[in-house]
């Protein structure tokens, strides 16, 4: 189902690589707070941003573009500083965009082991009557899977081993995710989620933000999820690591919902 929001924040998106100036109207310029901690707060901040791209490198393709009250969140392929796959995420007030999220990773050279990428698979919108009961579902799959590690509850979530993933280093399935744990686990790198931030969703999709460690780094999970008849079906993420304070171009943090 389109919108305008939706539609707004695509073409937003997209003049990141043609350089229109007429989607940015959407934003209000006294007030957009920032929480890509390599930007500065405001339009000026995003500008700065921006201006250091190397001419004519920037390219945006979103891929799906998603509406939850006040906040539209997207997925995209980008050129942005080399080719990233990014989910933005941006709160309206009265008509205008005066937040944004996002978490971006780099993209990677080949497909998964199932041959899937970041981005593919459907983007058709359903079930959305059914918005806050995927929402309630996924919601309880981190919180129980993921934060709190209680494994012996997993199979519930799932219908069987008919789990497709987008994760550039997991085969589908709950095999598949089992083998990718288990090959990290003997690698010594370590996954924690230690806390649940944001539940985002329409109809079949929901995302969750998360914050956690990584490979010894302080990150930020977004983890979007497709649920088909009360179970999880899909899975895309994207993890990109949170610099040490001082480093930060902005006060707001990656997070602050």
């Amino acid at each position: 189902m389109s919108s305008p929001r939706k539609a707004q924040v695509a073409a937003l998106l997209k003049s990141i690589e043609t350089g229109d100036s007429a989607p940015a109207a959407v934003v209000n310029p006294a007030k957009y707070i920032q929480h890509n901690l390599s930007a500065g707060d405001g339009l000026a901040g995003l500008g700065a941003l921006l201006a250091a791209l190397p001419p004519g490198s920037a390219r945006a393709h979103t891929v799906r573009v998603f509406e939850d009250g006040d906040f539209v969140f997207a997925h995209t392929e980008y050129n942005f500083f080399g080719p990233k796959i990014g989910f933005d995420v941006f709160r309206f007030e009265e008509g205008r965009i005066v937040e944004h999220w996002d978490n971006l990773q780099e993209t990677p050279a080949q497909p998964n082991p199932s041959g899937r990428t970041m981005t593919d698979g459907t983007t058709t919108v359903t079930d959305l009557d059914r918005t806050d009961a995927n929402k309630q579902l996924v919601h309880a799959f981190v919180d129980d899977i993921l934060v709190h590690g209680r494994m012996d509850r997993l199979a519930g979530y799932y219908d069987g081993d008919t789990y497709v993933q987008h994760n550039p280093g997991v085969a589908d399935g709950l095999s598949g995710l089992g083998a990718a744990l288990g090959a990290m686990e003997k690698a010594g790198i370590s996954m924690k989620y230690d806390r649940l931030h944001k539940v985002l969703g329409e109809g079949n999709f929901v995302l969750v933000i998360s914050e956690g460690q990584f490979g010894g780094q302080h990150v930020a999970f977004y983890d979007l999820f497709r649920v088909q008849t009360g179970k999880i079906a899909e899975h895309w993420d994207t993890i990109e690591a949170i610099p040490p304070r001082a480093e930060w171009k902005n006060g707001n943090g990656k997070f602050g919902f």
